[in-house]
C-alpha cells in the first residue's frame, strides 16, 4: 500500500465509496418529470377556419402576413422536445406554407435551418428567421430562383456553409396556378411550373448528396393532386405525381447508403399558393369546404409530419407518403 494512503482508515474508505456510489447513482437516475398538461380533446372540424373565405388575390408568389385569415404556421402553438437536437436542415419554400411550419418546428426540436424564398417574400422570410433565433437556434435565409440550375447548386453550398453541414432536405417550394384548359397554359408558364416543381429538386439533391452522411434524410412535398388530380391544375398536378415518383425511386437507390427518403401529400391547405393563382376565385371562396372536415387544413397541422420523417425513431420508414388530405373529397 501507498504509504500516503496509510493514515486513511477502513470505515473512511468505506464511507467514501458509499458516498461515490450514491453520487453515481444520482447521476444515473433520471429527473423527475413534471407532470404533463392535460391536452384537451379537439374537434378537428372546428379547430380551424371554414369557408366561405373572403375573395382575395395577390400577385405571386404573395405573402402569408397579408392572407385573411392569416395561415397557421404553429407559432403560438408548437413545442419542441429536442427531437432533432443537434441536426442541419435546408427547406425550399421555407417562407410560408408547410416550409414555414416545418422550419419552426424543427428550430424548436433543436435543428438550425436553412430556407430558401423567393426575394419578394423576405417579409415572410425574415419572420421566420426570428422565429428560428428565437427559439436558439441558428437561422439562415438564403433567396434565389429555383429555376436556374446554378443557383440550386450555390444554395446548397450556401446552407452548408451557414450551418456546418447538412442532414436534412425538404424540398417543399412549388408553383401552382390554375387554368381551366390546356389552351390557356403558355409553354412559358408550363416551363415555370416544371422547373420549379421538377427540375429544382432533381438539381438539389444532386448538389446535397455528396454532403448526406447515413442517417440523413430527404424529404419531398407532393400532393393530392398526383394521384386525384383536378381539371384545372394540368401541369401541377402532373408535377406532384413526379414528386411521388422520386420518393418511391431515390428511396430505393439510396437506401443502401442509409438515407430515408419520404413524402408528404396534402390535401387542401391555406398558404399563399392559393391567393396568388393557385385556385380561381370562386373555388379559393369555398376552399376545402369538400374535403370529410368541412374546411382546409392549415401548415401547423403537418409540422408534426415533417419532425417525424426526420426523427430518428422513424429509421424503418422510407419510400413512403405520408397523407395529410382532411379525409379526402367527398360528395
Amino acid at each position: 500500500m501507498d504509504k500516503s494512503n496509510s493514515g486513511v482508515s477502513r470505515r473512511q474508505i468505506v464511507s467514501g465509496a458509499g458516498v461515490a456510489a450514491a453520487a453515481s447513482a444520482a447521476l444515473a437516475a433520471p429527473a423527475v418529470a413534471q407532470a404533463p398538461t392535460a391536452q384537451p380533446v379537439t374537434n378537428p372540424t372546428e379547430k380551424y377556419a371554414k369557408p366561405p373565405f373572403k375573395n382575395q388575390k395577390q400577385p405571386w408568389p404573395g405573402l402569408a402576413g397579408k392572407m385573411q385569415p392569416v395561415p397557421d404556421h404553429g407559432e403560438k402553438t408548437y413545442k419542441g422536445s429536442g427531437r432533432l437536437l443537434g441536426r442541419k436542415a435546408l427547406i425550399t419554400g421555407g417562407d410560408s406554407g408547410m416550409g414555414r411550419a416545418a422550419a419552426i418546428a424543427y428550430a424548436r426540436e433543436g435543428a438550425d435551418v436553412a430556407i430558401n424564398y423567393l426575394p419578394d417574400e423576405e417579409a415572410d422570410a425574415q419572420e421566420v428567421i426570428a422565429l428560428i433565433k428565437q427559439a436558439g437556434r441558428k437561422g439562415v435565409a438564403i433567396p434565389g430562383d429555383l429555376r436556374d440550375e446554378a443557383f440550386c447548386t450555390s444554395l446548397v453550398s450556401k446552407a452548408v456553409a451557414g450551418l456546418g453541414g447538412l442532414d436534412i432536405l425538404v424540398l417543399n417550394a412549388a408553383r401552382q396556378q390554375s387554368n381551366e384548359s390546356i389552351l390557356d397554359i403558355s409553354t412559358e408558364q408550363f416551363d415555370w411550373t416544371m422547373k420549379t416543381n421538377i427540375y429544382a429538386p432533381f438539381w438539389i439533391i444532386k448538389a446535397a448528396l455528396p454532403n448526406l452522411k447515413p442517417g440523413s434524410v430527404i424529404i419531398g412535398t407532393s400532393s393530392e393532386q398526383a394521384e386525384e388530380p383536378s381539371g384545372n391544375l394540368y401541369d401541377y398536378a402532373q408535377t406532384k405525381a413526379a414528386t411521388t415518383n422520386y420518393v418511391k425511386s431515390l428511396a430505393k437507390q439510396l437506401g443502401p447508403k442509409g438515407i430515408r427518403v419520404n413524402g408528404v401529400a396534402p390535401g387542401p391547405i391555406w398558404t399563399p399558393l392559393q391567393v396568388t393563382g393557385g385556385q380561381s376565385p370562386d373555388k379559393l371562396v369555398k376552399f376545402g369546404e369538400n374535403t370529410a372536415l368541412g374546411r382546409p387544413g392549415q401548415p401547423a397541422e403537418l409540422a408534426s409530419i415533417y419532425v417525424q420523417l426526420a426523427a430518428t425513431d422513424a429509421t424503418y420508414t422510407t419510400g413512403a407518403i405520408y397523407g395529410a388530405m382532411g379525409g379526402g373529397k367527398i360528395g
